[in-house]
Formats: structure tokens, sequence, C-alpha cells
């Protein structure tokens, strides 16, 4: 019988099993597999199903003992797959580890180098979209599970679930959860490798996520343009509409939103947490941003920064229509000016409702009588993990330890993950492990993402000592 120091070391083979990824991961990252709501050409296009054929091939190619790896298929939907390795021993508890393969679209300019769809490696650092975003998570996944299996131990049943259509808000997920829950049995533990932390220095788990709701408000103010020496001061502009529109919902010169729904009270235990953290680690986001020279971060402190960002509204204007190139922009009052939007949302507020008050807000009683028109995308609900379990806390410090040489760390993530509150709602009882490789720098959705290879192999590691302290805890 192995010892506790010989499993330790079985499982930090993990790190090993992720190098061996690696090309797969690479070749990845040339695949222009974007998400349906920035390519809605994505079925003919194939390349959702050509990073599906990718994954699915590596997996095949590790021959894991009784493992199954298929493909779930809905028509007018995109695939999952799906890849279910037996427990080493009879259990009726599964543990689902999540990820998604679907990309962002590329946002210039990248640095000399580097390419959004050509993955290059610099030290310890892979470049490419998708690669931390969340690429590597099938393959951390089952890096985990293998060193799990090899140590000797019991291990339990494991499904690893990669979805296709996380970065539109998974409107597909749910679809494809129903069709596997009959046979996953009862999920014990959820394993999510789509998040990340303050630093690449431990394992970091996630207390709580914001929900999210992206829509676009078009104002037309004309059928056409018209020169505007003749109608401007007469015909109002639908940009100086839409500003005031914007600011029914956001105080321009705080960033703060406005509306009630918008703006509950944060519970103290994640202002004392964020203290905490600031004592901790002083200020993590003060640095963690390529900023201008001189520019004043929101904020008054470091904790004030964390709690801003996991847990207060926040509105980001991410494209803009009906304007034209400053090279092509002529003396002519435009016709209308659309803008999509992105709410950020408290975790704890009910997505649906606030985005039915936002689209009534931003349409009731228009400026001037403008033409005002609010498209709505499926609202992601925010998410507040459930407190871990003792033997799960024990694991995850344990895990940390192993894999980092640090404790484990606790914050919230400004982003939003829908399936975990899918996840949570469907499994109620389920223990859930939010984690991830994004930290400082590593610019998912932007220029330049990148994957911390050692902070991933210490994922790997991580999913393989929590894998291992299962058993024998969920049994008792």
């Amino acid at each position: 019988m192995e010892t506790m120091d010989q499993v330790d070391q079985s499982l930090l083979g993990a790190k090993e099993d992720f190098l061996v990824a690696l090309p797969t991961i690479m070749e990845y990252v040339k695949v222009r597999c974007l998400s349906p709501a920035f390519d809605q050409g994505w079925e003919s296009h194939g390349e959702i199903d050509r990073a599906v054929d990718l994954y699915r091939s590596w997996a095949e190619h590790q021959a894991i003992d009784g493992a199954t790896v298929w493909v779930s298929e809905i028509p007018g939907r995109t695939p999952a797959l799906v890849i279910d390795v037996p427990g080493t021993y009879h259990s009726t508890q599964t543990v689902l580890l999540y990820g998604h393969l679907d990309k962002q679209p590329a946002v210039a300019p990248w640095r000399d180098g580097t390419d959004p769809f050509e993955a290059v490696q610099r030290g310890d650092k892979i470049y490419g979209r998708g690669v931390a975003d969340d690429g590597y998570a099938m393959f951390a996944a089952l890096a985990g599970i293998q060193a799990a299996r090899r140590s000797g131990g019991a291990v339990p049943r494991c499904v690893v679930f990669i979805e296709a259509s996380e970065e539109s808000g998974s409107p597909d997920l749910d679809a494809h959860l129903d069709k596997i829950l009959p046979s996953l049995g009862e999920v014990g533990l959820v394993v999510c490798l789509d998040s990340g932390g303050l630093d690449f220095e431990r394992l970091w788990i996630t207390t709580s996520l914001r929900g999210n709701l992206v829509l676009t408000v078009s104002v037309k103010v004309l059928e056409h343009g018209v020169h505007s020496g003749s109608a401007s001061g007469v015909v109002p502009s639908s940009f100086r509409v839409l500003r005031a529109l914007l600011s029914r919902v956001e105080d321009e010169s705080t960033g703060d939103l406005k509306l009630p729904i918008l703006t509950p009270e944060v519970p103290e235990f994640y202002l004392d947490r964020a203290q905490a953290l600031e004592e901790e680690l002083g200020d993590p986001l003060g640095e963690a941003f390529p900023v201008v020279e001189g520019l004043s971060l929101m904020g008054d402190s470091g904790s004030d920064r964390l709690v801003r960002q996991t847990w207060r509204g926040a509105l980001s204007v991410t494209g803009i229509e009906g304007v034209p190139e400053i090279e092509s922009g002529g003396n002519v009052l435009r016709s209308y000016t659309k803008a999509k939007l992105s709410f950020r949302l408290p975790p704890n507020v009910d997505a649906q409702a606030a985005q039915d008050e936002i689209v009534r807000v931003l349409t009731v009683d228009p400026p001037y009588g403008a033409e005002v028109v609010v498209e709505t995308e499926t609202p992601a609900q925010g998410w507040v993990a459930p407190l871990p379990a003792p033997w799960l806390a024990k694991a995850l410090n344990e895990a940390s330890l192993l894999a980092f040489g640090k404790p484990v760390g606790y914050c919230g993530e400004g982003g939003t993950i829908p399936f975990l509150y899918t996840l949570g709602a469907k499994f109620p009882k389920a223990e859930f492990v939010a984690t991830g490789v994004l930290g400082p720098g590593s610019n998912a959705h932007g220029p330049d993402e990148s994957l911390s290879i050692p902070t991933a192999q210490g994922v790997a590691v991580a999913v393989a000592k929590i894998l291992s302290a299962m058993p024998e805890s969920m049994e008792n």
C-alpha cells in the first residue's frame, strides 16, 4: 500500500500529463471556433465541429481504462463533448467537470510576434485566443483524473463535459444537460475550470460570480443621414439621445449604476473577506490592468476595488454601429446610433428581472420622441457559492499546498459562468469547486490572451488531489 507521500508524488504526475497535451492545445489555438454570438454561420463554417473533433481525438487517444468519449448533438445547437470515466470503486456519486471550447473573437492589436490564431510559446506562457478561456480545461481535467487513478486510491466516476456556447451565455447548455442527466446519476461534486484568481501563486476558489446582461440599444432620428450644416441644431443627435438614455441607468461621473434593482446591499461576509484579502495582498487590482500613465482607478482602496469588481454592478459599451471610421466621417448628421451594452450584475440580483427593468427604463418616454429599439440576449444569472463541506475545505487547502506550496485562496470573480447557476439549480445537494488559470495579465477576451503553463499544471494536480480525497469523505 502506498504511503501518503507516495500518493502525493503520484498525484504530482498530473503536471507531466498536462505537458503532454501542449501540442494539441497549441493546435486548438489555430481553430477559429468563435461562439455563436460572434459567428452566426458557425454551423456551416464548421470550426466548432473541428475543435470538438480535435478534443475528441485527443481524449480517445488517452485510452483511459473503461472511458467512453462521445459528442452530444442536438439539431440547431452547438455540440458538446462528454467523456465518461468510470470510478475505481462502486459509488452512487458522480463528479462533473466542466469546461468550454468556444472562443471570443480576436481583439486587435496583439503584441508583435503573437497572433490570436497562431499559438506562440514564450517562457512558461502560451499566447493565443481561447488558450486560457477555456481551451486548457479538458486537458487539465483528464490529467488530474489520470493521476488520481494512477495513485492507487479510490477515485469516483468522473464525467468531463465540454460545451461550445459559453461565450454566448450558454444558450445550449440546458438542452445538453437535460439529454445527459438520466445517465449522470447523483452528482456529488461539480468542478468548474473556467475561473481564476488574484495571482498565480496558489489555488484560488471562486466564491461568487456576477450576472451578465447583453443588449443592444438603437436610437434613430432620421430616415437617412443629412448635411450637418442644415440639420444640426434642429434635429437632435442620435448619439446625444443615446447618451441621455444611458444616463438613466448609469451615473457617468462615477460609473455607479442607478436603478435600485441593480444596487442591493453587499453582504457583510463578503465585505469582511475583501478586507482580509487587502490585509494579506494589499491592492491586487491596483496594478492588474494595462492602464495609461496617470489614470486614477475607481474605488478608494484595495478592498473597495475588490468589492466593486465582484459585488457591484457595472456597464460597459462593447460595440457601436452607425458611426463611420474617422477617415470616412464627413459632415453628416447620422440617422441612427446603435450600441451593444454589457451589464455586470451583483451575484444575488435576479438577472431576468433586472433586464426587464433596464429595458423599461431605456424605452419609456424617449427624448424628443426618438425611435428607440432594445434587443436582448438570454440573461446570465450570477452565482453565490455554497460554503464547502469540511472534507472539501480540507482537500482544497491540501491541494493548493501540494500544487503551489501555499494555502488555498478564496475570492469573488467579476465575470459570469452561467453553467454554475444552472447546475446549482439542478443539483442543489452537490458540492461546488470553481477554479481556473485566469489571473493578472491573462487577458481573456482581450489581446495577448495567455496561459500560464505552471498554473495549469497546478490546477491539474489540484483536480487529482480533490478526486483522491472525495471517495472516503463522501461515503462517511
